[in-house]
């Protein structure tokens, strides 16, 4: 039962990395990116390349935030002459294009096959030694990058965040850059998902194209939602809800003597269910946004 907590744990804390990331983008400079979970692909992929040509795990974090880094980019060259709304549905269209490209390559990294057997970041270590130090390690990457987005979106940068957000001609009107601005958020936002995306890799073992699916990117914008839009503690109990209650939607399946393929459906429940009781009866989520002076969470 305490490796079964300490697993849920660790998943919990990279989602919260996710859920962080996206917080960053949505909730302070209102940047509706639907193709969140490719971020967290390049962080992936970036650790399956460097294993499958044995160039050792920095160079594959290292990996992992160029391609990241590359596609924040991409994904800001695009806002430049798009609204919101369609940015949104291009960002969707990117990461799909790029889910396909690495699931029909298999130069890049198995295609389809994926790439299985990477190694443990803390294999050599005995259980339960290893699970915890990589427990300790989820624990710290989560409270570095709380820190990270508390120290920018209560500063200056995070006041001109909001206003571009909120009025983006009057922030215009007042000499911010709002394309430097986006650039600037999306990368950031990029290197928190694909540290995130690099220690599953290597926590998982296997890397391969069906964890880059948009329904991904949907469960870590349910996170914010319900946990709360716009306040970096929010989007951290969002994330550690979900993964709670995912994991153990199996023992409620026991309990009520459902066949196991009802597990995914009531997991997409959950997604969807909890998503719409939001949107329609809590818009501001479990933790709201603090408005007016210092953001506390």
């Amino acid at each position: 039962m305490v490796e079964f907590l300490v697993h849920v744990a660790i998943m919990a804390c990279l989602y919260g990395l996710l859920s962080l990331s996206l917080n960053l983008q949505v909730g302070f400079a209102g940047l509706v990116n639907f193709g969140q979970v490719i971020l967290f692909g390049c962080g992936t992929y970036g650790a399956a390349i460097a294993f499958s040509h044995q160039l050792g795990p920095v160079a594959g974090i290292a990996l992992g935030i160029v391609f990241a880094v590359i596609v924040a980019a991409a994904f800001a060259r695009l806002g430049r002459n798009l609204g919101a709304d369609y940015w949104g549905i291009a960002t969707l269209a990117v990461a799909e294009v790029l889910r396909i490209l690495a699931n029909n390559e298999a130069w890049l990294a198995g295609g389809a096959q994926g790439v299985g057997g990477i190694p443990l970041l803390f294999g050599d270590m005995p259980r339960p030694m290893g699970p915890l130090m990589t427990l300790g390690l989820c624990v710290a990457l989560l409270l570095a990058a709380w820190w990270l987005c508390q120290r920018l979106t209560t500063s200056r940068y995070g006041l001109a965040l909001k206003l571009m957000r909120e009025e983006p001609q009057l922030a215009a009107s007042l000499g911010y850059d709002l394309a430097a601005l986006k650039t600037q958020t999306l990368m950031v936002a990029a290197v928190l998902a694909a540290a995130s995306g690099f220690v599953f890799a290597h926590y998982i073992t296997f890397v391969g194209p069906d964890q880059l699916v948009s329904s991904e990117t949907f469960l870590i914008w349910a996170m914010v939602i319900i946990g709360g839009s716009g306040n970096h503690l929010g989007a951290i109990v969002g994330a550690i809800l979900m993964q709670f209650l995912f994991a153990f939607v199996p023992f409620v399946k026991d309990a009520l003597g459902l066949p196991s393929e009802h597990v995914a459906a009531m997991r997409l429940t959950l997604v969807g269910g909890g998503l719409l009781a939001f949107l329609i009866w809590r818009t501001q989520g479990l933790i709201p946004e603090h408005v007016g002076g210092k953001q506390n969470g």
